[in-house]
């Protein structure tokens, strides 16, 4: 993806927060959970199927991770 150089550091930041996931597998049940909108760092989301909770973590490359809360 093409560096805005006129693009505010925020506008960056924001960026790198986000992941392109619209879905995830549940590390507890190996279930595919479709969402609406893109997962965020920091988002607190649930397995549709065996309800466990997770909070979302995007590092600095993109990967994304699932924390168990």
């Amino acid at each position: 993806m093409p560096v805005d150089l006129n693009a505010e550091e925020e506008d960056l930041k924001e960026e790198q927060t986000r992941s392109r996931a619209t879905d995830f597998d549940c590390p507890s049940c190996n279930a595919n959970n479709p969402l609406d909108a893109a997962l965020r760092d920091r988002d607190e989301i649930f397995c549709n199927y065996c309800g466990t909770e997770y909070q979302v973590r995007i590092n600095d490359e993109g990967r994304l991770k699932l924390k168990e809360l």
